[in-house]
């Protein structure tokens, strides 16, 4: 491997690292103040396919890393279903620490972490954004319906972080105990192989999406 090579994996494998370290710090909503740690998000920096969620439960609380409960469990069981583990893949959530009680995380604390996930988003820079849930993914395409479009890919662009492939799923928490929706869900998670081998060649049947308002970002860097 080439020198240059090198030092460009080498910094790219850093900057997560470093960005959670400014996570750690962040005072931007109470809910900072309620949890036990930052749970900013974990995988490979390389990554071509990045999972965001909807925010830390109680496990991921008392762990500081993201999706290890119950619901992690089954992640990484479809992970299996094709052929990848979690160390392939970058997993984050929308929110960083644990809203009280594991309720819905606000609006003003979504909008708080906001330029976070954004740059996560940019160090990454995934080929594939796949959304768990209906909270992840009416941040990213706000206008859409979970239940009308799961199993979808659609692309949109975005002026942070431009043009973003989306393919959104159902929470692997909902699908834990009802036996239909852990159908769907496996059934979709079966197909992202196929999505991310579209996007590598011409995308042409990935649906452009370009009516729906971006989400505005107050900058924190």
């Amino acid at each position: 491997m080439e020198i240059e090579n090198y030092s460009h994996m080498s910094f790219k494998q850093d900057q997560p690292n470093i960005l959670t370290k400014k996570m750690m710090n962040c005072t931007r909503c109470s809910l900072r103040s309620g949890c036990r740690q930052v749970v900013p998000g974990e995988g490979s920096a390389e990554a071509e396919i990045m999972f965001i969620g909807e925010g830390p439960g109680q496990k991921e609380d008392e762990l500081g890393r993201p999706f290890v409960g119950a619901a992690g469990k089954f992640l990484e069981e479809m992970l299996g279903y094709i052929n990848l583990k979690r160390e392939d893949v970058y997993i984050a959530n929308v929110v960083k620490c644990r809203p009280p009680g594991n309720r819905d995380p606000l609006p003003e604390e979504v909008e708080a972490c906001w330029p976070w996930l954004l740059e996560q988003i940019k160090i990454i820079q995934p080929k594939l954004i796949v959304t768990l849930g209906r909270h992840s993914l009416e941040r990213f395409l706000p206008a859409q319906k979970i239940s009308q479009i799961h199993g979808k890919a659609l692309r949109r662009d975005f002026p942070e972080i431009g043009r973003q492939v989306f393919y959104a799923l159902y929470h692997p928490a909902a699908a834990l105990y009802n036996g239909s929706m852990r159908e769907v869900l496996i059934k979709d998670f079966k197909r992202i192989p196929k999505v991310l081998e579209a996007i590598k060649n011409s995308g042409s049947e990935i649906e452009e999406i370009k009516e729906e308002k971006v989400p505005e970002q107050e900058s924190l860097f």
